[in-house]
């Protein structure tokens, strides 16, 4: 398949902002010099989706029923991959990945491939994420499988700093959001990560409002929108 006959799907809307920051990572991340030479893409944008740290935690609705009708609403519109810039959205990966019937790009192994580029320093890896990315394991398990052994915010440090900071880029309070966000990163970097995996397609956008952390950080929507450029580029994911 030559690249103008595939187009991608981004299954999105968890939340808004971030998929539209997705929508403009990936425009950048294409080579490009004219309208002809980035990728079709298909944006389905849904933020009705129930919270899934909710539902993770067993107070909320489950969210596969909204997920799977994204990814039908996706394939009718000719979509032959597909992207999910939330990293949460992950925990339904498998039943997501039987329903598509086409590649879905895991956010976690973009990061990965990411860590790999950065040519990231031995030593422990700090991931942050919400709640439920943490509790699922997401990165702990995939990035442990790599060798790498992963630092997570204290539950403190996630009622404190994380949690408040994602739910105010939520709200559209990005500015608000670095301080607590960055107070979080630099608690892992104190002890010991090397580099600081954003795990939650929010955090990176809080991390922009403000200076740059002195830790090297891998952003997961610059990750993933890579990784849809490979796949457009080369068929692989």
């Amino acid at each position: 398949m030559t690249e103008p006959d595939r187009m991608l799907g981004v299954l999105g809307g968890m939340g808004p902002l971030a998929s539209a920051e997705f929508m403009t990572r990936l425009t950048l991340a294409t080579p490009a010099e004219r309208d002809q030479d980035h990728i079709p893409t298909v944006l389905w944008s849904d933020p009705r989706v129930p919270d899934r740290t909710a539902a993770r935690n067993g107070t909320g609705e489950d969210p596969l029923p909204w997920l799977l009708r994204g990814i039908a609403g996706l394939r009718a519109a000719g979509a032959q991959a597909i992207a999910i810039p939330c990293n949460t959205a992950h925990g339904w990966y498998e039943p997501i990945a039987a329903a598509a019937g086409v590649p879905v790009l895991h956010i976690v192994d973009a990061a990965i491939a990411e860590l790999v580029r950065h040519a990231a320093p031995p030593g422990p890896v700090g991931v942050m994420g919400t709640a439920a990315t943490l509790a699922m394991r997401l990165y702990q398990d995939r990035l442990g499988s790599q060798g790498w052994d992963c630092l997570v915010p204290s539950e403190e440090e996630m009622r404190r700093l994380v949690s408040p900071g994602i739910a105010l880029v939520k709200a559209n309070r990005v500015a608000d959001a670095y301080a607590p966000l960055a107070e979080a990163a630099m608690a892992l970097a104190a002890r010991g990560a090397k580099a600081i995996v954003l795990g939650c397609t929010e955090i990176p956008l809080g991390i922009a409002a403000g200076p740059a952390l002195p830790v090297p950080v891998i952003d997961t929507t610059d990750a993933l929108a890579r990784a849809a450029v490979r796949w457009w580029r080369e068929g692989t994911t």
